[in-house]
């Protein structure tokens, strides 16, 4: 598989003044999202509430939907603005009672940003039978996008935002096997798969809606210890350079792929906001900037950049498919 077969949208980056430490708030600076509907999956911990708190301040309307209302409700206190809902992304029914309820509001969604997930648990499975990573981190989002679609064609000019990983370089999709009913199960291949599947999902999801001025992006916001990591024992976290000497969890030093909650928000806001990248939907960004390509062979996270594997246009067309199929439901544009 070359790069050249799978290149639809080109990943050249735009070298767009911008870097690893430039925070949400400054890609912010400036911009006035007053009118504006968002919707942030996980937008009550971690990256998803630095980018829920800028989206606020810059005066759109930010629906945070949660599995624990009560839990959220707590941690945005500081950002009383934000409209709260329920939404168990790894349960069908609550996906589409979250959808109906605001579909009843009338309201455009302008951005939706696919932020929440959960990351290398012990294997698990949804009623369904759905391993729990690919069923929360890609079935459940995409299922809400299909019950949101015409909230989003009714913006006139909407974006979706699907966060990756640098991870999605540690498994691609097994699609005779999605589901692990078949084969061992690794932690980490199964949180790369559904990382994949992220990446592929916007793809498609851009080809099928720019026709109805609906983009779609892929970010990979970097390393920030959040919420997201605490399935990890503090031995794997060493391991990365994680916990300090008095043992706590965080980062000794920042580099380019580590960050803080606001340099990892960055990215996905950029992704929402910014006309650097009209007209450039499906590709996967990073560091606030269109992702180089990194070779297939290169199987390090930590690696910056974007293998060929998530701009697989068949890939995509497939997962689409396999999603209908596993979901029931029919995502029609």
């Amino acid at each position: 598989m070359t790069i050249e077969a799978n290149q639809r949208v080109p990943q050249q980056p735009l070298h767009t003044g911008y870097g690893p430490r430039t925070t949400a708030e400054e890609i912010m600076q400036g911009v006035d999202l007053a009118g504006k509907v968002v919707i942030v999956t996980g937008g009550y911990s971690g990256i998803g509430l630095g980018v829920s708190r800028v989206f606020a301040k810059a005066g759109a309307q930010v629906v945070v939907p949660a599995r624990s209302r009560d839990k959220a409700k707590v941690a945005m206190e500081a950002v009383p603005e934000v409209e709260l809902g329920e939404l168990d992304l790894a349960d069908p029914d609550s996906i589409d009672a979250f959808a109906h309820r605001f579909e009843e509001s009338g309201r455009p969604l302008h951005i939706l940003v696919n932020c929440a997930g959960i990351m290398a648990i012990p294997e698990q499975h949804d009623r369904r039978g759905y391993e729990l990573q690919f069923a929360t981190n890609h079935l459940g989002h995409f299922q809400l996008a299909s019950r949101l679609w015409p909230a989003l064609k009714r913006a006139n000019g909407a974006r979706v935002v699907s966060v990756s990983s640098g991870g999605h370089r540690l498994g691609n999709i097994d699609f005779e096997d999605p589901n692990y009913l078949h084969r061992s199960y690794n932690k980490w291949e199964a949180y790369g798969q559904s990382k994949m599947a992220n990446a592929l999902f916007a793809l498609e999801l851009d080809k099928r809606g720019k026709s109805h001025q609906v983009r779609a992006f892929s970010v990979h916001p970097g390393t920030i210890v959040t919420e997201l990591s605490r399935h990890l024992s503090n031995e794997e976290l060493s391991a990365s350079g994680v916990i300090d000497v008095q043992g706590r969890r965080t980062f000794s030093e920042l580099t380019e792929e580590r960050k803080t909650v606001p340099e990892g928000a960055a990215t996905i806001v950029w992704c929402a906001v910014s006309n650097q990248l009209d007209g450039k939907g499906g590709v996967y960004c990073q560091n606030i900037d269109i992702a180089p390509w990194v070779p297939n062979e290169v199987g390090k996270p930590g690696v910056p950049g974007v293998c060929p594997w998530a701009a697989d246009e068949q890939a995509a067309k497939r997962l689409w498919s396999l999603s209908e199929e596993l979901t029931g439901v029919r995502f029609t544009i």
